[in-house]
């Protein structure tokens, strides 16, 4: 069997978490690592922006597109 090894953030984490005993702080805890993501995409797509590797027209061409996976039945 092979062993897992964690990062130090992960143990970090786990030892943070081990703290949560109810269900609102757990929920709590959701918000801040959903907004703390958001706002690393939100800073990405702003750089993008920046360097014109992202403008408007790319935007546009990408509105109504489909992109998940077809399923056959």
């Amino acid at each position: 069997m092979e062993a897992i090894t964690f990062s130090p953030a992960q143990v970090h984490v786990f030892n943070l978490v081990s703290h949560i005993k109810s269900a609102v702080g757990l929920e709590q805890l959701r918000k801040q690592l959903a907004a703390f993501y958001a706002k690393q995409i939100d800073d990405e797509m702003d750089q993008l922006w920046e360097n014109g590797d992202w403008n408007e027209e790319k935007l546009q061409a990408l509105r109504g597109s489909h992109f998940r996976t077809p399923y056959n039945k």
